[in-house]
């Protein structure tokens, strides 16, 4: 390993980071939930407002659910072979759904003052974690550019485990290393080895300004199947626990597989926390209330105290199936007002060339303009998000007959 790790072998850092993690735990941990819509005064006695898990243009979203969909639905996947062969035909490369992917349309400070703003109304100070899919360069160019020198340097890293892969938080790396961790984390993902990843983890741990957070744990992102995804889930707990800070709430997820989030934290006896999880232009559905003055005390607060106030904001109140339209109309959506190369949806998706290199696919199109079944579909996608559909949706797509207990009841 690298120079974070280096001259400590697993043995050592296993070792100690458990009597670490042990000492921390003797405090008893309180995680509390509250909807802002219910109870409006929730933030009244608090100082700060804290942006976890959300996402840039700088965050690479994988094409792996095409080819999913193509699996489980013939339609799409006639639809698909149609594309497919022209790809070949006209660029003579084959369509790889593995290497392709989508950016969200919010450029990093765009995102940010989105997720300030919302935490700035309710009256109280914000902080705001931006975390992209294994990169770390929104925040770095916000910090070198934007003079956002307070931000913390986070990360969604994507972590390879069985057959299934599992999302991790990485709050506030340390400036000076955190390139260096980032080639580290890639490694990893890259080319997984047996052990090495408890060794990542314990030493992360070993800071104790990092935050480590499980993102959406029950979400099946490979459609495994629930069976096989809750036992890689549950060995992965097993294996690595003591370097888990905290259990994630998900905003863009459903309440039903939130509250299989809280009883998995109560299984393993891990802290709770929110985690918005912004892919469009919407801010995030959840926050954490805290008196905390600085990202550093946030953190301590969640380790060490283990103390976590979780709110919900009225968005989250919105049919689940609506939001998620509503986040991919955002993903397709034109913004005229946007940097270039963050306006059109065709420049914020990217597809290897006959070189292997990604390009976006606005440079790929034979003639400049998507095919007219792709345009249709964007048409189609784009419609369903305006009235009167859109009003049509809500009633049918309401979750009240598919959750036994109402956000309401549910509240912690």
């Amino acid at each position: 390993m690298r120079s974070v790790l280096a001259g400590r072998s697993f043995g050592e850092i296993s070792s100690a980071q458990l009597r670490c993690n042990e000492d921390e735990g003797a405090h008893v941990q309180t995680s509390s939930v509250s909807c802002l819509w219910r109870n409006p005064k929730a933030a009244k006695n608090f100082r700060s407002g804290v942006s976890l898990h959300s996402h840039t243009n700088e965050s690479r979203e994988t094409l792996k659910f095409l080819a999913m969909l193509g699996e489980r639905y013939g339609i799409m996947r006639r639809l698909m072979r149609r594309l497919e062969h022209r790809a070949e035909v006209n660029h003579g490369a084959r369509v790889d759904y593995g290497r392709s992917y989508w950016t969200p349309p919010m450029p990093p400070k765009l995102a940010f003052d989105l997720e300030r703003g919302q935490i700035e109304k309710l009256g109280l100070a914000p902080m705001v974690s931006l975390t992209d899919h294994d990169s770390i360069k929104a925040v770095l160019l916000m910090q070198s550019v934007g003079g956002e020198q307070g931000s913390p340097i986070s990360v969604e890293w994507s972590v390879p485990y069985g057959r299934q892969s599992f999302h991790l938080g990485i709050h506030n790396l340390p400036g000076p290393q955190a390139c260096e961790w980032m080639e580290i984390l890639a490694a990893y993902s890259a080319h997984p080895t047996e052990g090495q990843l408890q060794e990542i983890l314990a030493a992360l741990h070993g800071d104790p300004r990092i935050l480590i957070v499980f993102n959406h744990p029950i979400w099946d992102l490979y459609r495994l199947g629930e069976e096989e995804h809750l036992q890689l889930l549950n060995g992965f707990l097993r294996e690595n626990r003591h370097w888990i800070h905290a259990i994630e709430l998900n905003g863009l997820r459903n309440w039903k597989e939130n509250r299989q989030a809280q009883l998995l934290a109560e299984k393993w006896e891990i802290t709770l926390i929110s985690g918005g999880d912004r892919h469009g232009v919407e801010p995030n559905a959840n926050i954490n209330l805290t008196n905390a003055a600085s990202f550093d005390e946030f953190v301590d607060e969640i380790r060490r105290a283990k103390q976590s106030t979780i709110l919900f904001l009225p968005q989250y109140a919105q049919p689940w199936k609506h939001r998620i339209l509503h986040s991919a109309i955002d993903a397709v959506r034109h913004y005229p007002h946007f940097p270039p190369g963050s306006q059109r949806w065709d420049e914020r998706v990217f597809h290897p060339d006959a070189e292997g290199v990604p390009r976006p696919l606005s440079t790929l199109w034979p003639d400049g303009n998507p095919p007219p079944a792709v345009r249709w579909g964007i048409a189609l996608v784009l419609l369903m998000g305006r009235s009167p559909f859109s009003g049509g949706l809500l009633l049918p797509w309401s979750e009240a007959q598919e959750l036994p207990i109402s956000l309401e009841e549910a509240e912690l």
